[in-house]
């Protein structure tokens, strides 16, 4: 929900000018500034944050004064590194058509791109690069600088610290200095915290955005207008009503040739105390004043604070062995042939307020399942069943009412209809909602939301770093158990160990299933 800023209205017009297509309506180009980002041959840099800012051009968002320096380790002309960022972008462009919305690149916006591209030679851990960096950025067209860490964790307290000694991120004659840090953001609550100290010893907390990339996502960030914006659900969004709500995101895919990464972190770090519970924050803060990011990170980090810390008995871990999908985690590159890294994992969490009392959510997420799919769906408590107990319904199904963000975007609502004939009998049907039956799709990686709001100053998108604390520390005595959690096994293409299964059935519940028999919406 990004808001104007007075950034906006500044300009340090450069003699070339951004030819691609017309304004985004009701947006302005972000202010003029230098994106510096670390790790300028990596993944990250190829496959989102290029991309994102081709887009972001092509929407025609970006100022004719801003300027691109990407520092990474190694020699190199910066026309060897255009010309492999270009060939790479044209290849994302042919593989991901329906991310960009077409096979074939608009040249004009990538090209201004292009030209605004420098490559700076120089290692993470060494002063020298530092000093050089200084100097550099006392030539920009703009004193505004966005310091991106799109680098391995390991890299990021150095150089910030780095940034830090050699007085970077001090702002000054009114010009901005922001620091990006991508997730990881931590391991656990003592690592998160010192990264946290690090951070506020050289910066203030409003010059910190911590990015999670779902809260990139349209349909992520449309929740807040869905619960908000409609009269209909509000008032019923409430432990009176909802029996449960269960968060999923399930991966076909495997580690794909990142074992040695996943070994160090596994399904639970990467993806429960950040990006699921993003979602959870999403769907259990209270109403905010406004769409300001502070009222809404404060009603997020109220969510966090009262999440009630997890045990062992609220988690299941597991690990794909061999199946239908393809070869087991421990065949995979990179991986130990004893490995106890998860790849699954799922939890039982309880947020312990006024609105959400008794009420579980359900997390999983988990690569080689059955199925790709990132949704929520908040089930509804049943109606009593007096008015049917002479009629031959057997049972009523709960509503469910579900928001999709991948690969499907929309909404489902389930409830009951009376089926058609001369009796009483009760059927499950499904009203759905797809964002491309009533919105042109526009083109996005997911990072561009993101990039935009930093360059604007608005932090609604991202993180805190009291609720990167209270998160952590939900799951820290999970993460630090009084003897290993068990990781149990299940088959690459299945939907996850049977004791995922159990830890609903204990509470008189199942899972969504994965495999949905309503594919066609």
């Amino acid at each position: 929900m990004p808001k104007e800023s007075n950034e906006a209205n500044q300009s340090n017009q450069s003699n070339q000018t951004n030819p691609a297509s017309a304004t985004c309506a009701g947006k302005h180009p972000a202010p003029p500034c230098t994106l510096v980002i670390f790790g300028a041959g990596g993944d990250l840099t190829k496959r989102l944050l290029m991309p994102s800012l081709y887009n972001l051009s092509a929407d025609k968002l970006l100022d004719d004064g801003m300027e691109i320096i990407g520092v990474n380790h190694g020699e190199r002309e910066t026309s060897d590194w255009r010309d492999e960022l270009t060939q790479s972008l044209r290849t994302f462009a042919a593989d991901k058509a329906a991310t960009f919305h077409t096979s074939q690149l608009n040249e004009d916006a990538w090209n201004w791109v292009v030209g605004r591209l420098e490559y700076f030679p120089g290692e993470f851990e060494e002063d020298e690069t530092f000093a050089r960096l200084k100097a550099r950025l006392a030539k920009a067209k703009s004193g505004n600088v966005v310091f991106y860490l799109a680098v391995g964790a390991r890299f990021f307290q150095p150089i910030i610290e780095h940034l830090g000694a050699a007085g970077m991120l001090e702002e000054k004659d009114g010009n901005f200095r922001r620091l990006v840090i991508e997730k990881p953001f931590g391991s656990d609550l003592a690592s998160a915290q010192e990264l946290n100290r690090c951070i506020l010893k050289y910066a203030d907390e409003s010059q910190a955005y911590r990015i999670d990339h779902f809260l990139g996502k349209d349909t992520v960030q449309s929740i807040l207008a869905v619960r908000f914006a409609n009269a209909m659900f509000e008032p019923v969004w409430r432990r009176e009503y909802i029996d449960n709500v269960q968060i999923t995101a399930a991966e076909t895919i495997g580690v794909e040739g990142r074992g040695k990464f996943y070994e160090q972190t596994g399904a639970f770090r990467d993806m429960l105390p950040n990006h699921l519970f993003q979602l959870l924050g999403m769907v259990a803060m209270e109403p905010p004043n406004s769409f300001d990011a502070e009222s809404v990170r404060d009603r997020k980090a109220e969510v966090f604070d009262a999440i009630r810390p997890l045990t062992a008995n609220d988690v299941v871990l597991g690990q794909y062995e061999a199946g239908p999908a393809g070869p087991g985690y421990k065949d995979e590159p990179g991986v130990a042939k004893d490995s106890r890294t998860e790849t699954y994992a799922a939890a039982r969490v309880y947020v312990e307020n006024w609105r959400w009392a008794g009420v579980p959510f359900y997390l999983r997420t988990g690569k080689r399942l059955t199925e790709r799919r990132t949704e929520i769906s908040v089930q509804m408590k049943a109606v009593p069943f007096l008015l049917f107990r002479d009629t031959p319904v057997d049972a009523l199904t709960p509503n469910v009412f579900t928001l999709r963000i991948d690969p499907a975007h929309g909404t489902s609502f389930d409830f009951n209809v009376k089926v058609p004939g001369p009796v009483m009998q009760i059927g499950k049907v499904r009203s759905a909602f797809n964002y491309a039956d009533f919105f042109a799709e526009r083109a996005n990686v997911g990072y561009e939301t993101l990039l935009y709001d930093c360059m604007l100053g608005d932090a609604t998108l991202f993180q805190r770093a009291d609720s990167i604390e209270t998160a952590w520390a939900a799951v820290d005595h999970v993460l630090h158990p009084d003897s290993p959690l068990p990781v149990r096994g299940y088959a690459a293409g299945s939907a996850g160990p049977a004791e995922a299964d159990q830890l609903l059935a204990d509470d008189g519940r199942t899972w969504r299933a994965l495999t949905d028999p309503h594919k066609k919406d």
